[in-house]
């Protein structure tokens, strides 16, 4: 049976994520499903096919993945609040993004979700 590494799996993250800001978006979600198919205890991968959605421009996609997939399996998740904020933002649906971003922006355990939460808010 084909296993993947950890360092294997942070590399193919990398590439997908690098593939995305170049928007070589279709290459990109190949290399997430291949993750997601082999690591589905990552939560990463589930933030970087959010991110996809995201800089794909499809922002109902992204919120639709991330409540109907990603959330179910990563509900402690913070960024993954924060990029639903994001998202929610971006279709003008504030009172919900504010609810998004308020409990990411609280996350004691993700610094780092919990300062794009802010941002996002301020």
């Amino acid at each position: 049976m084909f296993g993947l590494e950890s360092e294997e799996a942070k590399l193919l993250l990398n590439v997908a994520l690098m593939a995305t800001g170049q928007n070589r978006f279709s290459s990109a979600a190949k290399i997430l499903a291949v993750l997601g198919r082999f690591r589905p205890e990552e939560a990463s991968v589930a933030v970087a096919n959010a991110i996809l959605f995201i800089s794909m421009l499809d922002f109902k996609g992204a919120v639709e993945y991330i409540d109907r997939d990603a959330l179910l399996r990563f509900p402690k998740s913070a960024m993954l609040k924060a990029f639903r904020g994001m998202a929610l933002l971006r279709m003008d649906r504030r009172s919900e993004a504010m609810a998004s971003l308020g409990e990411a922006a609280s996350d004691t355990a993700d610094p780092a979700a919990a300062q794009l939460a802010k941002d996002l808010m301020s």
